[in-house]
Protein backbone atom coordinates (compact mmCIF):
# COMPACT_ATOMS: atom_id res chain seq x y z
CA UNK A 1 0.00 0.00 0.00
CA UNK A 2 1.51 3.32 -1.07
CA UNK A 3 -1.36 5.81 -1.14
CA UNK A 4 0.87 8.74 -0.16
CA UNK A 5 2.69 8.62 -3.46
CA UNK A 6 -0.34 8.01 -5.66
CA UNK A 7 -0.10 4.24 -6.13
CA UNK A 8 -2.11 1.64 -4.25
CA UNK A 9 -2.10 -2.15 -4.36
CA UNK A 10 -5.18 -4.11 -3.38
CA UNK A 11 -4.62 -7.81 -4.00
CA UNK A 12 -3.58 -8.02 -7.64
CA UNK A 13 -5.04 -4.61 -8.51
CA UNK A 14 -2.71 -1.63 -8.80
CA UNK A 15 -4.28 1.83 -8.90
CA UNK A 16 -2.38 4.90 -10.14
CA UNK A 17 -3.21 8.55 -9.53
CA UNK A 18 -1.76 11.62 -11.22
CA UNK A 19 -3.07 14.88 -9.80
CA UNK A 20 -3.96 17.63 -12.29
CA UNK A 21 -6.25 20.06 -10.41
CA UNK A 22 -6.41 22.59 -13.28
CA UNK A 23 -6.72 19.85 -15.89
CA UNK A 24 -3.77 21.07 -17.89
CA UNK A 25 -3.21 17.66 -19.48
CA UNK A 26 -5.16 16.19 -22.38
CA UNK A 27 -4.38 12.62 -21.33
CA UNK A 28 -2.18 10.28 -19.30
CA UNK A 29 -1.10 6.81 -20.32
CA UNK A 30 0.80 4.02 -18.54
CA UNK A 31 4.10 2.96 -20.11
CA UNK A 32 5.19 -0.49 -18.92
CA UNK A 33 6.63 -3.59 -20.58
CA UNK A 34 3.83 -5.87 -19.43
CA UNK A 35 0.79 -7.59 -20.85
CA UNK A 36 -2.42 -6.15 -19.36
CA UNK A 37 -5.98 -7.50 -19.65
CA UNK A 38 -7.61 -5.59 -22.49
CA UNK A 39 -4.36 -3.62 -22.84
CA UNK A 40 -5.90 -0.90 -20.66
CA UNK A 41 -3.27 1.84 -20.29
CA UNK A 42 -5.16 5.14 -20.66
CA UNK A 43 -6.05 7.01 -17.45
CA UNK A 44 -9.51 8.50 -16.86
CA UNK A 45 -10.01 11.93 -15.31
CA UNK A 46 -11.81 12.01 -11.94
CA UNK A 47 -13.58 15.38 -11.66
CA UNK A 48 -14.14 14.94 -7.92
CA UNK A 49 -10.49 14.32 -7.01
CA UNK A 50 -9.15 16.41 -9.91
CA UNK A 51 -6.80 13.59 -10.82
CA UNK A 52 -6.11 11.11 -13.59
CA UNK A 53 -6.64 7.49 -12.45
CA UNK A 54 -6.05 3.98 -13.78
CA UNK A 55 -6.50 0.55 -12.16
CA UNK A 56 -4.86 -2.55 -13.64
CA UNK A 57 -4.88 -6.23 -12.67
CA UNK A 58 -1.37 -7.62 -12.44
CA UNK A 59 -0.14 -11.05 -11.30
CA UNK A 60 3.19 -9.64 -10.12
CA UNK A 61 5.01 -8.52 -7.00
CA UNK A 62 6.16 -5.25 -8.53
CA UNK A 63 5.81 -3.04 -11.59
CA UNK A 64 8.37 -0.79 -13.26
CA UNK A 65 6.64 1.96 -15.20
CA UNK A 66 6.63 5.50 -16.58
CA UNK A 67 3.82 7.89 -17.44
CA UNK A 68 3.13 9.36 -20.87
CA UNK A 69 1.77 12.87 -20.36
CA UNK A 70 -0.05 14.36 -23.33
CA UNK A 71 -0.44 18.14 -23.29
CA UNK A 72 -3.16 20.19 -24.96
CA UNK A 73 -0.54 21.51 -27.37
CA UNK A 74 0.00 17.98 -28.63
CA UNK A 75 3.41 17.66 -26.96
CA UNK A 76 4.08 14.33 -25.28
CA UNK A 77 6.49 13.70 -22.40
CA UNK A 78 7.38 10.27 -21.01
CA UNK A 79 8.46 10.69 -17.38
CA UNK A 80 8.89 8.85 -14.13
CA UNK A 81 5.86 9.20 -11.87
CA UNK A 82 6.31 12.57 -10.08
CA UNK A 83 4.12 11.36 -7.22
CA UNK A 84 6.17 8.23 -6.59
CA UNK A 85 9.77 8.80 -5.37
CA UNK A 86 10.77 5.16 -5.80
CA UNK A 87 13.08 4.55 -8.76
CA UNK A 88 14.94 1.63 -10.26
CA UNK A 89 17.71 1.77 -12.85
CA UNK A 90 17.68 0.02 -16.21
CA UNK A 91 19.83 -0.07 -19.34
CA UNK A 92 17.56 2.71 -20.66
CA UNK A 93 17.43 5.02 -17.66
CA UNK A 94 15.36 5.17 -14.49
CA UNK A 95 11.81 3.89 -14.08
CA UNK A 96 9.29 4.35 -11.30
CA UNK A 97 8.56 1.18 -9.34
CA UNK A 98 5.55 0.10 -7.31
CA UNK A 99 6.08 -2.89 -5.01
CA UNK A 100 3.32 -5.03 -3.55
CA UNK A 101 3.34 -5.50 0.24
CA UNK A 102 4.36 -9.17 -0.06
CA UNK A 103 7.44 -8.45 -2.18
CA UNK A 104 10.72 -9.33 -0.42
CA UNK A 105 14.22 -8.81 -1.82
CA UNK A 106 16.51 -11.87 -1.98
CA UNK A 107 18.29 -12.67 1.31
CA UNK A 108 21.64 -13.16 -0.47
CA UNK A 109 21.84 -9.41 -1.16
CA UNK A 110 22.71 -8.92 2.53
CA UNK A 111 25.06 -11.89 2.95
CA UNK A 112 28.81 -11.39 3.32
CA UNK A 113 30.54 -12.50 0.14
CA UNK A 114 33.61 -14.60 -0.42
CA UNK A 115 36.78 -12.60 -1.07
CA UNK A 116 37.90 -12.58 -4.66
CA UNK A 117 39.81 -10.56 -7.21
CA UNK A 118 38.64 -8.86 -10.40
CA UNK A 119 40.58 -8.56 -13.62
CA UNK A 120 39.81 -7.40 -17.13
CA UNK A 121 40.53 -9.15 -20.41
CA UNK A 122 40.21 -7.94 -24.00
CA UNK A 123 39.68 -10.80 -26.46
CA UNK A 124 40.27 -10.16 -30.18
CA UNK A 125 37.68 -11.87 -32.39
CA UNK A 126 38.74 -11.92 -36.05
CA UNK A 127 35.36 -13.34 -37.01
CA UNK A 128 33.64 -10.17 -35.79
CA UNK A 129 36.54 -7.85 -36.61
CA UNK A 130 36.11 -6.54 -33.08
CA UNK A 131 37.24 -7.08 -29.50
CA UNK A 132 35.07 -8.68 -26.83
CA UNK A 133 35.70 -7.19 -23.40
CA UNK A 134 35.42 -9.39 -20.29
CA UNK A 135 35.58 -8.71 -16.56
CA UNK A 136 36.41 -11.77 -14.46
CA UNK A 137 35.91 -12.43 -10.73
CA UNK A 138 37.84 -15.29 -9.15
CA UNK A 139 37.76 -16.35 -5.48
CA UNK A 140 40.31 -18.64 -3.83
CA UNK A 141 39.93 -22.25 -4.95
CA UNK A 142 37.86 -21.43 -8.02
CA UNK A 143 39.32 -24.35 -9.97
CA UNK A 144 37.58 -25.17 -13.24
CA UNK A 145 34.03 -23.96 -12.58
CA UNK A 146 33.11 -21.02 -14.87
CA UNK A 147 29.90 -19.02 -15.21
CA UNK A 148 29.78 -16.79 -18.32
CA UNK A 149 27.16 -14.03 -18.64
CA UNK A 150 26.05 -12.10 -21.71
CA UNK A 151 25.33 -8.44 -20.91
CA UNK A 152 27.64 -9.11 -17.99
CA UNK A 153 28.36 -5.54 -16.86
CA UNK A 154 24.63 -4.76 -16.87
CA UNK A 155 23.86 -7.99 -15.01
CA UNK A 156 26.38 -6.97 -12.35
CA UNK A 157 25.36 -3.32 -12.07
CA UNK A 158 21.58 -3.76 -12.12
CA UNK A 159 21.08 -7.35 -10.92
CA UNK A 160 24.03 -7.71 -8.49
CA UNK A 161 25.39 -10.80 -10.22
CA UNK A 162 28.84 -10.35 -8.67
CA UNK A 163 27.31 -10.19 -5.18
CA UNK A 164 25.25 -13.30 -5.97
CA UNK A 165 28.36 -15.35 -6.85
CA UNK A 166 30.29 -14.03 -3.85
CA UNK A 167 27.38 -14.70 -1.46
CA UNK A 168 26.77 -18.21 -2.78
CA UNK A 169 30.46 -19.12 -2.46
CA UNK A 170 30.78 -17.43 0.94
CA UNK A 171 27.79 -19.37 2.31
CA UNK A 172 29.01 -22.66 0.76
CA UNK A 173 25.83 -22.97 -1.25
CA UNK A 174 27.92 -23.12 -4.43
CA UNK A 175 31.51 -24.23 -4.96
CA UNK A 176 34.12 -21.53 -5.72
CA UNK A 177 33.86 -20.49 -9.37
CA UNK A 178 35.00 -17.88 -11.86
CA UNK A 179 32.38 -15.34 -12.94
CA UNK A 180 32.93 -13.91 -16.43
CA UNK A 181 31.01 -10.78 -17.42
CA UNK A 182 30.98 -10.37 -21.21
CA UNK A 183 30.25 -6.86 -22.48
CA UNK A 184 27.59 -6.82 -25.22
CA UNK A 185 29.46 -4.88 -27.91
CA UNK A 186 27.18 -4.48 -30.96
CA UNK A 187 24.45 -6.12 -28.93
CA UNK A 188 21.45 -6.19 -31.24
CA UNK A 189 23.48 -7.49 -34.17
CA UNK A 190 25.67 -9.95 -32.22
CA UNK A 191 22.96 -11.41 -29.99
CA UNK A 192 20.28 -11.90 -32.67
CA UNK A 193 20.98 -15.55 -33.66
CA UNK A 194 24.05 -14.34 -35.57
CA UNK A 195 26.20 -17.25 -36.89
CA UNK A 196 29.32 -15.06 -36.88
CA UNK A 197 28.84 -14.20 -33.21
CA UNK A 198 28.15 -17.84 -32.29
CA UNK A 199 31.41 -18.83 -34.01
CA UNK A 200 33.36 -16.06 -32.28
CA UNK A 201 31.95 -17.02 -28.87
CA UNK A 202 32.56 -20.77 -29.28
CA UNK A 203 35.86 -20.72 -31.16
CA UNK A 204 37.56 -17.50 -30.05
CA UNK A 205 36.13 -16.14 -26.77
CA UNK A 206 35.54 -19.31 -24.75
CA UNK A 207 38.90 -20.96 -25.67
CA UNK A 208 40.73 -17.78 -24.63
CA UNK A 209 38.82 -17.74 -21.35
CA UNK A 210 39.60 -21.40 -20.65
CA UNK A 211 43.31 -20.71 -21.27
CA UNK A 212 43.21 -17.63 -19.04
CA UNK A 213 41.50 -19.53 -16.23
CA UNK A 214 43.49 -22.75 -16.62
CA UNK A 215 40.55 -25.07 -17.21
CA UNK A 216 39.34 -27.41 -19.92
CA UNK A 217 35.80 -27.68 -18.58
CA UNK A 218 32.91 -26.20 -20.55
CA UNK A 219 31.33 -23.16 -18.93
CA UNK A 220 27.75 -22.58 -17.85
CA UNK A 221 26.28 -19.78 -19.98
CA UNK A 222 23.61 -17.31 -18.93
CA UNK A 223 21.81 -14.40 -20.54
CA UNK A 224 18.62 -12.36 -20.62
CA UNK A 225 16.39 -11.43 -23.54
CA UNK A 226 18.57 -11.35 -26.69
CA UNK A 227 21.53 -12.45 -24.56
CA UNK A 228 19.68 -15.63 -23.61
CA UNK A 229 18.73 -16.25 -27.24
CA UNK A 230 22.39 -15.88 -28.27
CA UNK A 231 23.55 -18.40 -25.67
CA UNK A 232 21.05 -20.97 -26.92
CA UNK A 233 21.91 -20.26 -30.55
CA UNK A 234 25.63 -20.79 -29.85
CA UNK A 235 24.93 -24.04 -28.00
CA UNK A 236 22.86 -25.36 -30.89
CA UNK A 237 25.65 -24.64 -33.39
CA UNK A 238 28.47 -25.79 -31.08
CA UNK A 239 26.88 -28.37 -28.76
CA UNK A 240 29.89 -29.08 -26.53
CA UNK A 241 30.94 -25.58 -25.49
CA UNK A 242 28.53 -25.29 -22.55
CA UNK A 243 27.81 -27.58 -19.60
CA UNK A 244 24.44 -25.93 -18.96
CA UNK A 245 22.43 -22.80 -19.78
CA UNK A 246 20.49 -20.33 -17.63
CA UNK A 247 18.19 -18.34 -19.94
CA UNK A 248 16.00 -15.51 -18.66
CA UNK A 249 13.16 -14.02 -20.69
CA UNK A 250 14.74 -15.21 -23.93
CA UNK A 251 13.71 -13.37 -27.10
CA UNK A 252 12.63 -16.41 -29.15
CA UNK A 253 10.51 -14.34 -31.51
CA UNK A 254 7.66 -15.97 -33.42
CA UNK A 255 5.47 -14.05 -35.90
CA UNK A 256 2.25 -15.27 -34.29
CA UNK A 257 3.33 -14.40 -30.75
CA UNK A 258 5.54 -11.35 -31.27
CA UNK A 259 4.22 -9.15 -34.11
CA UNK A 260 5.16 -6.06 -32.04
CA UNK A 261 8.85 -6.96 -32.61
CA UNK A 262 8.58 -7.20 -36.41
CA UNK A 263 10.44 -3.92 -37.01
CA UNK A 264 13.53 -5.16 -35.16
CA UNK A 265 16.28 -5.27 -37.84
CA UNK A 266 17.14 -8.94 -37.27
CA UNK A 267 13.61 -10.16 -36.53
CA UNK A 268 13.52 -12.62 -39.45
CA UNK A 269 16.87 -14.14 -38.49
CA UNK A 270 15.57 -14.82 -34.99
CA UNK A 271 12.26 -16.12 -36.36
CA UNK A 272 14.09 -18.60 -38.62
CA UNK A 273 16.19 -19.95 -35.75
CA UNK A 274 13.28 -20.21 -33.29
CA UNK A 275 11.05 -21.71 -35.97
CA UNK A 276 13.54 -24.47 -36.76
CA UNK A 277 13.67 -25.48 -33.10
CA UNK A 278 9.93 -25.29 -32.53
CA UNK A 279 9.25 -27.20 -35.74
CA UNK A 280 11.80 -29.94 -35.12
CA UNK A 281 10.39 -33.37 -34.28
CA UNK A 282 12.06 -35.76 -31.88
CA UNK A 283 15.58 -35.90 -30.49
CA UNK A 284 18.22 -34.26 -32.67
CA UNK A 285 21.52 -35.97 -33.37
CA UNK A 286 23.28 -32.60 -32.90
CA UNK A 287 21.97 -32.20 -29.39
CA UNK A 288 24.33 -32.25 -26.45
CA UNK A 289 21.62 -32.67 -23.84
CA UNK A 290 22.89 -30.09 -21.37
CA UNK A 291 20.51 -29.00 -18.62
CA UNK A 292 18.69 -25.75 -19.37
CA UNK A 293 16.86 -23.64 -16.81
CA UNK A 294 14.63 -20.86 -18.11
CA UNK A 295 12.83 -18.10 -16.22
CA UNK A 296 10.28 -15.64 -17.54
CA UNK A 297 7.97 -13.06 -16.00
CA UNK A 298 4.30 -13.96 -15.74
CA UNK A 299 3.25 -10.57 -17.12
CA UNK A 300 5.78 -10.02 -19.93
CA UNK A 301 5.35 -10.29 -23.67
CA UNK A 302 8.00 -13.01 -24.02
CA UNK A 303 6.10 -15.51 -21.87
CA UNK A 304 4.35 -17.13 -24.85
CA UNK A 305 7.52 -17.72 -26.85
CA UNK A 306 9.36 -18.97 -23.74
CA UNK A 307 6.63 -21.54 -23.06
CA UNK A 308 6.80 -22.67 -26.68
CA UNK A 309 10.62 -22.89 -26.63
CA UNK A 310 10.69 -24.87 -23.38
CA UNK A 311 8.39 -27.48 -24.90
CA UNK A 312 10.49 -27.61 -28.06
CA UNK A 313 13.73 -28.08 -26.12
CA UNK A 314 12.28 -30.94 -24.09
CA UNK A 315 11.07 -32.54 -27.31
CA UNK A 316 14.64 -32.27 -28.62
CA UNK A 317 16.03 -34.16 -25.62
CA UNK A 318 17.13 -31.32 -23.36
CA UNK A 319 16.36 -31.53 -19.64
CA UNK A 320 14.79 -28.07 -19.84
CA UNK A 321 12.63 -26.39 -17.20
CA UNK A 322 10.75 -23.10 -17.36
CA UNK A 323 9.88 -21.20 -14.18
CA UNK A 324 7.39 -18.34 -14.39
CA UNK A 325 8.13 -15.62 -11.86
CA UNK A 326 5.85 -12.82 -10.59
CA UNK A 327 7.60 -9.97 -12.39
CA UNK A 328 8.25 -8.68 -15.91
CA UNK A 329 11.12 -8.01 -18.36
CA UNK A 330 13.58 -6.21 -16.06
CA UNK A 331 16.83 -6.73 -14.19
CA UNK A 332 15.26 -6.82 -10.73
CA UNK A 333 12.93 -9.63 -11.80
CA UNK A 334 15.86 -11.50 -13.31
CA UNK A 335 17.92 -10.92 -10.16
CA UNK A 336 15.17 -12.22 -7.91
CA UNK A 337 15.09 -15.50 -9.87
CA UNK A 338 18.81 -16.31 -9.40
CA UNK A 339 18.03 -18.15 -6.18
CA UNK A 340 16.80 -20.85 -6.25
CA UNK A 341 16.76 -21.38 -10.03
CA UNK A 342 20.34 -20.49 -11.03
CA UNK A 343 21.62 -21.94 -7.76
CA UNK A 344 19.94 -25.28 -8.42
CA UNK A 345 21.24 -25.44 -12.01
CA UNK A 346 24.83 -24.70 -10.98
CA UNK A 347 24.74 -27.24 -8.16
CA UNK A 348 23.42 -29.85 -10.57
CA UNK A 349 26.18 -29.13 -13.10
CA UNK A 350 29.08 -28.52 -10.73
CA UNK A 351 28.50 -30.86 -7.79
CA UNK A 352 29.43 -34.50 -8.52
CA UNK A 353 26.80 -37.00 -7.46
CA UNK A 354 29.12 -38.58 -4.88
CA UNK A 355 29.73 -35.17 -3.25
CA UNK A 356 26.13 -33.99 -3.06
CA UNK A 357 25.50 -35.52 0.36
CA UNK A 358 28.30 -33.47 1.95
CA UNK A 359 27.16 -30.41 0.06
CA UNK A 360 23.59 -30.81 1.34
CA UNK A 361 24.93 -30.96 4.92
CA UNK A 362 26.82 -27.68 4.35
CA UNK A 363 23.70 -26.05 2.95
CA UNK A 364 21.56 -27.29 5.84
CA UNK A 365 24.12 -25.93 8.32
CA UNK A 366 24.12 -22.54 6.53
CA UNK A 367 20.32 -22.36 6.57
CA UNK A 368 20.22 -23.04 10.33
CA UNK A 369 22.82 -20.36 11.07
Amino acid sequence: MDEAVGTRWSGETLTFSHHDPERLLAGVRLVAHVVLPGDRRAFSYDEGDRAWRLSVTLDAWRLEYRLELRHASGDIAVVCDPENPRRVGSAFGDWSVAERADYVEPAWLRLPGAEGSWRELTIPTPTLNADVWARIWSPAGAGGHVLVAHDGPEYDKMADLGQYSAAMVGSARLPPHHLVLLAPGARNEWYSANPAYAHALAREVLPRLRAELGTTRPAVGMGTSLGGLAMLHAQRRYPNVFAGLFLQSGSYFRPRLDPQESKFPWFQRIVRFAGRLVGAAGISGRTAAVPITMTCGRVEENLGNNREMALALRRLGYPAELFEVPDAHNFTGWRDAFDPYLTDLLRRVWTPVQDRGDHELKVAKWRRS
